[in-house]
């Protein structure tokens, strides 16, 4: 019997794992509402065994502010230790942000260890706050928002009413001389708004959105959510939108973003969605993996930074169509004698940009190679679009190495350079250079790479460079390597996206890193304005300095 029991508890305990890893609701979204435009998740326990408080305080810049005699004992005792706030920083911290045809307003959602503490920090910070209760809750209004709080949580709310004013098209009321009306926009009420995000029913919150908890659930320091449909529900971009289809990418459009502060590493995995039309073009005509031949055949080694693409053209067409663009594109293609299919039938598929072999001019001005490719899949067509190009540019084109822009075209790639070498050596493709990073960003149709430590030392400050130049650009070379980018494979409904920020330590957390890269830039720009400060009092001596006589010799 016993064994029975223990048995069936097992399999209970189990059952509940499982139940709650494949449970497609979560809790960090309960109080946020479904029309929420931009979320961001901040894992507080995470960052904060990432980069603990007592390493924040050692940042000049931080020390700088702590030491202001303008600020109050009881704000100093937070910022030593902001457990004083009452506010648990090590647990989930959530800002949103609501747009809609009042304005809009920013949201703010964590816990709370100890609700006298917070009380008395409220206090302190907004002495003329209206303190009333409701529904458990103590609220403390001020006419910028309402703070909602009991012993465990939080809401804090910001009316935000210019968040309209992004609606750059969207059209204001005028008078019949066409002079602007007063707005008739209501104003909105606070304290209602605040209660009621606390009694949001769990199906009008993103605790029951899928993508929402797929967000959640992946392991990062922080989350970020945007709802391009939502945050552009009062109708920005007017009826240009609606003319040219616009509202098709929009309508679905999620992107959701993690990130991570690895050890040498800034890590960002994001994931896009869009509505069903959108997606379906997405499912049908995503690429697969880059052109190796076309990386490979980069006739240098020195690559200061490459974007690479692989498209299927048919989807291109099809994508115009779905925003109504592809009438206008065919008219303006009219006049140098192609049409969309010209363009179609021309490519295959394949896209290089890459700038190599950086450096500095005479006069200490950036100078490098710069290479553009593309795979050629109908040559007749590829044709027609040269000859339109040579038409419509061919003054700018085919010239001298020095003055011009040179192209060229085996077989295979079409390419064009600011040097007749390159294009040469380029489709020679004769090079088989061999690249570190392109592993890493070989996974995808989208790929892109940045050498940020070889673009800083091609660029070193001349020798008779100021002190504080030289400081500045010894921690950057310092601290940071490289950028790779990879990505655009269609997965579980939308389109993945990989970027790693790597920095040139490679065993110590990014965050921590960071940190203290902030403190050193702090100190040199404290330096710099000590230094501007200096020489502009020595120019107000000059130039207030009382006038002298002179005496003027004639010499006979």
């Amino acid at each position: 019997m016993h064994k029975r029991m223990r048995s069936f508890s097992i399999m209970a305990l189990l059952a509940v794992v499982v139940f709650s890893s494949c449970s497609k609701t979560n809790k960090q979204g309960r109080y946020i509402p479904k029309n929420a435009g931009i979320v961001m998740h901040i894992d507080g326990a995470s960052l904060n065994s990432k980069l603990p408080w007592e390493e924040i305080k050692k940042n000049e810049g931080f020390q700088k502010m702590i030491a202001d005699s303008n600020i109050s004992a009881f704000s100093k005792s937070i910022l030593d230790n902001p457990e004083n706030s009452g506010v648990n920083t090590k647990t989930d911290i959530i800002a949103f942000v609501v747009k809609d045809s009042v304005g809009g307003y920013v949201a703010f959602e964590g816990s709370i260890t100890d609700e006298v503490k917070f009380k008395k920090m409220l206090t302190e910070a907004a002495k003329d706050a209206k303190e009333s209760t409701k529904d458990g809750f103590t609220f403390s209004s001020t006419d910028k928002g309402v703070i909602a709080y009991n012993k465990e949580k939080f809401i804090a709310t910001i009316n935000t009413p210019e968040i309209s004013a992004m609606d750059g098209y969207k059209e204001k009321p005028t008078d019949s001389l066409g002079n602007p009306l007063p707005s008739t926009t209501p104003t909105r009420d606070m304290a209602a708004a605040t209660t009621a995000l606390i009694n949001l029913k769990e199906d009008n919150s993103l605790a029951v959105d899928e993508k929402f908890t797929e967000l959640v659930k992946t392991t990062g320091d922080i989350h970020f959510w945007l709802n391009a449909e939502h945050f552009n529900s009062a109708g920005a971009l007017g009826a240009a939108a609606t003319m040219i289809n616009l509202t098709k990418l929009y309508k679905g459009a999620i992107t959701a973003a993690t990130l991570n502060f690895d050890n040498g590493k800034i890590v960002i995995d994001s994931k896009s969605y869009g509505g069903k039309e959108l997606t379906d073009l997405y499912k049908k005509y995503s690429g697969s993996g880059i052109d190796k031949k076309m990386i490979t055949s980069i006739p240098s080694q020195n690559v200061a930074g490459l974007f690479a693409l692989n498209f299927k053209p048919e989807g291109v067409k099809e994508f115009l169509k779905l925003l109504n663009l592809d009438g206008f594109l065919n008219i303006g293609l009219a006049q140098a004698g192609l049409n969309l299919d010209d363009f179609i039938k021309a490519n295959k598929g394949d896209i290089l940009f890459a700038v190599t072999d950086l450096k500095q001019d005479t006069i200490g001005r950036p100078d490098a190679q710069v290479l553009f490719a593309a795979s050629i899949g109908d040559k007749a067509s590829f044709k027609k679009l040269i000859d339109a190009g040579n038409k419509l540019g061919g003054s700018m084109l085919g010239g001298s190495e020095s003055e011009k822009i040179v192209f060229n075209t085996n077989d295979n790639y079409f390419a064009i350079s600011n040097s007749k070498t390159t294009t040469d050596s380029y489709l020679a493709g004769k090079a088989s250079s061999n690249f570190s990073f392109f592993d890493k960003i070989s996974e995808g149709p989208i790929a892109g790479y940045v050498n940020i430590q070889y673009i800083l030392t091609s660029m070193k400050p001349s020798a008779t460079s100021d002190s504080l130049t030289k400081v500045t650009y010894d921690e950057n070379v310092k601290m940071w390597d490289n950028v790779i980018i990879s990505g655009g494979n269609f997965k579980s409904g939308g389109l993945t996206q990989h970027i790693e920020i790597n920095l040139l330590d490679k065993n110590t957390n990014s965050l921590k890193q960071l940190n203290g890269y902030a403190s050193k830039m702090y100190v040199i720009e404290e330096k710099k304005k000590a230094q501007y400060a200096t020489m502009w009092n020595d120019n107000d001596v000059i130039m207030d300095a009382p006038a002298t006589d002179t005496t003027v010799t004639t010499i006979k």
